[in-house]
């Protein structure tokens, strides 16, 4: 479709999509979509859009009014905002840019890891992973192909899935990241021993104070929940697929004593340990 928007190109494309119900209950999927050459002096105001929107300004420069602040987008730059906020943006100069609005199931809580990440405005030194995927949802409207509702969500989750795992080459991002995955595979290899947060804050050179909030905000858990988890996932195994005795498990996933086991394990599985194998057999049968 032709936009005929004021002081946007009439070369410009943009494509609307109707989402199934089924599409809206389980998949990502795209509203709009579109290529528009904004002419100087566009401006868009919106108090509320039902969808989260990623553009990508491939030339010129755009105005960004989002979270009571106002940002310059540069060329080569994405805006990640969510548009059932108060949003709006412009250009004085002009500009091109390739944007996708999208929503589903999981859409805030990509919304919300990415832009605790990037911010609402971000660059990428390789830019081409995202652009392709974005230009693959544009093609299959373009060119009206027969479409299928998971592929166009698999072309969302990829271009989500990008952003998630983007860290700017020298920023503080790769760093933390880094750190945290460091501390991760010494969990892994080394869950079964006491690991104070001392250590792993030492594995990782950072202060424990920094290393336990970039910990939790890259996975969610303190150092001692996700260890305790790691634990709980052996245990689990350990219950259902063996014969050894609940305080041979104990001992062997790291629990100082049976108690301390037990009720931990009571606390996130709310039952216990023996209750928990039985339970799992009698399903197996």
């Amino acid at each position: 479709m032709k936009s005929v928007e004021l002081n946007v190109s009439p070369i410009s494309d943009y494509y609307i999509n109707s989402p199934s119900k089924t599409a809206q209950e389980m998949f990502l999927y795209p509203m709009q979509c579109g290529v528009f050459t904004y002419e100087p002096g566009y401006e868009l105001r919106r108090s509320s859009f039902d969808s989260f929107l990623l553009m990508y300004v491939q030339e010129g420069s755009m105005l960004l009014n989002f979270g009571e602040k106002q940002q310059t987008v540069p060329e080569k730059h994405f805006i990640l905002i969510d548009c059932y906020q108060p949003h709006g943006y412009s250009t004085r100069e002009g500009a091109e840019c390739t944007w996708l609005h999208f929503d589903g199931v999981q859409g805030r809580n990509y919304y919300e890891f990415i832009v605790s990440r990037l911010g609402n405005v971000f660059s990428m030194e390789d830019a081409f992973p995202v652009l392709r995927k974005m230009n693959s949802i544009l093609r299959v409207f373009a060119e009206n192909h027969q479409y299928l509702e998971p592929l166009l969500s698999k072309y969302i989750t990829d271009i989500l899935t990008e952003l998630m795992i983007y860290y700017p080459a020298d920023g503080a991002g790769r760093t933390s990241a880094a750190a945290v995955e460091r501390a991760l595979v010494y969990i892994s290899e080394h869950f079964t021993e006491d690991i104070p947060v001392s250590r792993l804050a030492g594995l990782t050179g950072i202060s424990e104070y920094h290393f336990i909030r970039i910990f939790r905000q890259k996975t969610g858990y303190t150092p001692h929940e996700y260890i305790i988890n790691r634990r709980m996932a052996s245990v689990r195994y350990l219950l259902k697929y063996t014969s050894l005795t609940i305080k041979e498990i104990c001992f062997s996933t790291g629990f100082s004593c049976e108690s301390v086991f037990c009720n931990a394990f009571k606390k996130q599985h709310h039952m216990t340990p023996q209750q928990y194998r039985l339970h799992s057999a009698s399903e197996d049968r």
